[in-house]
């Protein structure tokens, strides 16, 4: 099993031959961040550092990129995460009342995950579906035009 204190000699190799493709190895660094995230989950504190340090970057560099990107994730997240988006069309059109109610459903608030582990909800700036607003991507899904009702669906067949 991998733990957060090592890289396995695959991930090494993969992480090498990702750097070796970059016309300077810090241009690999969201290459690199999204093959350990697709690896563990996440990108933890340890396997950053190692990362930083195989790209010649420092730790505070390279937790710079991975803070900056949305969809790097710094801590373990559910099977599955829910971003809601909170831009100012979903806004208008009912974000608020479907961000109580998936607080309500699922026990959590924005950031966090439900205590079975299955689903992570995050805000998001923008999905870029206005003219379905107001959206979600679930699962890497987009689903829009929501409303509770159309939410508890889609979240029954999550929890199926």
């Amino acid at each position: 099993m991998l733990t957060a204190e090592t890289l396995s000699a695959e991930e090494r190799t993969a992480i090498a031959d990702l750097i070796a493709a970059a016309p300077v190895p810090r241009a690999a660094c969201t290459d690199v961040l999204r093959y350990v995230q697709q690896q563990r989950g996440y990108v933890d504190d340890h396997c950053l550092a190692k990362v930083a340090d195989m790209l010649g970057m420092s730790t505070a560099e390279l937790d710079e990129v991975a803070t900056f990107y949305n969809l790097i994730f710094r801590r373990a997240i559910g099977e599955k995460v829910l971003f809601l988006c909170n831009s100012v069309t979903c806004w208008m059109l009912g974000q608020p009342e479907l961000q109580a109610h998936l607080a309500q459903r699922l026990g959590v608030g924005p950031g966090e995950t439900t205590s079975d582990g299955k689903i992570t909800l995050l805000p998001i700036v923008c999905l870029g579906h206005c003219d379905h607003a107001p959206a979600m991507l679930l699962g890497g899904e987009l689903h829009g035009d929501l409303n509770c009702e159309k939410l508890d669906a889609l979240l029954c067949l999550e929890q199926a």
